[in-house]
């Protein structure tokens, strides 16, 4: 199987990202780097669903956390945050220390030796002679991805997680997303042939952009993208969609189509991504909120989800219905990327093992 070991970056640069996704597996399909949500087909998202389950229920005693613990206790774990998080950088923490990793971490280029001049891609490369995994976030797009390539080239071939990358992927996050999704949904018919709305600003959020992907791995899906249409969603999202055979409406009436869907997927307007101060502020998004009114409309078996943090595009008064799923999905974050970073390493077996014994 070629890897990225055997390929120049002009070459795999130029190729589309369903080229580079086997460049980036290991031989069980399973991503060696993770950085598009497209490296997790059907048979990748359950293995990670059913292995987070596992996680959780093992975690539960001490026995069982003493010995997820001992999993990974040898390895080290970079946590390089050049773009500001909370939920993203604390869930990849206490996912290392669910595994026994040792973590060292940048928050802040200030404190580093960014500061001298040195470039990212020094940094990066610095930190894969100290640790074993690298977790990126950055706001400069495709860095995850250029030094994955640059270490795979190398004689240390540290594997990277992409925590967030510009406007364009946030995988880890969508993983997440989707194994809410599937519990939510998991006894009452599945995840299949669910219309699934997403809300806000879908032009420059991530997050969509991902899910929106990992969603044409399940049957019969409907995506209804509303938003203002500055902020719509893009015509490459479309487009990929409808060429797996996804039906896809766009729409600027939220109300509408509250009654007829199964999940909401709300975001927030990310004005970080402002060409001119206060260019998201004239957008009239008045319409693209959700209080108990809009709960109302809702299905009673329909769940709102966001991916935090909110402002004011759902109302602390909507946090006490038991169809707000946000603060679950934020729980699952990290028992996902516990899951990943298990399986990133190859710990699954060993997992299975120990519950069998119980």
């Amino acid at each position: 199987m070629s890897s990225l070991h055997d390929i120049s970056w002009a070459d795999y640069s130029a190729l589309s990202i369903e080229g580079k996704v086997p460049l980036l597996a290991r031989p069980d399909g399973m991503p060696f780097h993770t950085l598009f949500a497209q490296q997790f087909g059907r048979k990748e998202l359950d293995r990670i669903c059913d292995l987070a389950t596992k996680i959780r229920f093992i975690a539960k005693s001490r026995d069982g956390m003493d010995f997820l613990q001992g999993l990974l206790s040898h390895k080290r774990a970079m946590i390089y945050f050049t773009q500001p998080s909370s939920r993203t950088f604390l869930s990849f923490l206490s996912a290392c220390q669910i595994l026994g990793i040792k973590t060292g971490e940048v928050r802040d280029a200030a404190v580093s030796s960014e500061f001298k001049g040195e470039s990212r891609e020094d940094s990066i490369r610095t930190f894969s002679s100290y640790f074993d995994l690298i977790i990126m976030r950055t706001q400069e797009k495709g860095l995850a991805e250029r030094m994955a390539h640059a270490l795979s080239q190398s004689d240390r071939p540290v594997p990277i997680i992409n925590a967030g990358s510009g406007k364009d992927q946030h995988p880890t996050q969508a993983l997440l997303d989707i194994y809410t999704l599937n519990r939510s949904f998991e006894k009452k018919g599945g995840l299949a042939n669910r219309t699934v709305m997403y809300v806000g600003d879908l032009a420059r959020g991530r997050t969509v952009r991902s899910l929106s992907n990992l969603l044409t791995n399940y049957e019969g899906m409907r995506h209804v993208f509303v938003a203002p249409p500055q902020l719509q969603i893009g015509d490459d999202i479309v487009a990929m969609l409808k060429a797996r055979g996804n039906e896809v409406v766009l729409s600027d009436d939220m109300r509408a189509w509250l009654p007829r869907v199964d999940a909401v997927y709300m975001t927030r307007i990310q004005d970080e991504w402002d060409a001119t101060k206060g260019e998201s502020a004239r957008i009239d998004t008045s319409r693209f909120k959700i209080g108990a009114a809009e709960m109302a409309l809702m299905g009673a078996n329909a769940i709102l989800m966001h991916p935090l943090p909110r402002r004011d595009e759902i109302s602390t008064d909507c946090d006490s219905d038991p169809r707000a799923k946000y603060w679950r999905q934020m729980r699952n974050g990290m028992w996902v990327r516990t899951a990943l970073i298990a399986a990133t390493f190859d710990c699954d077996d060993m997992i299975l093992a120990w519950r069998s014994r119980q």
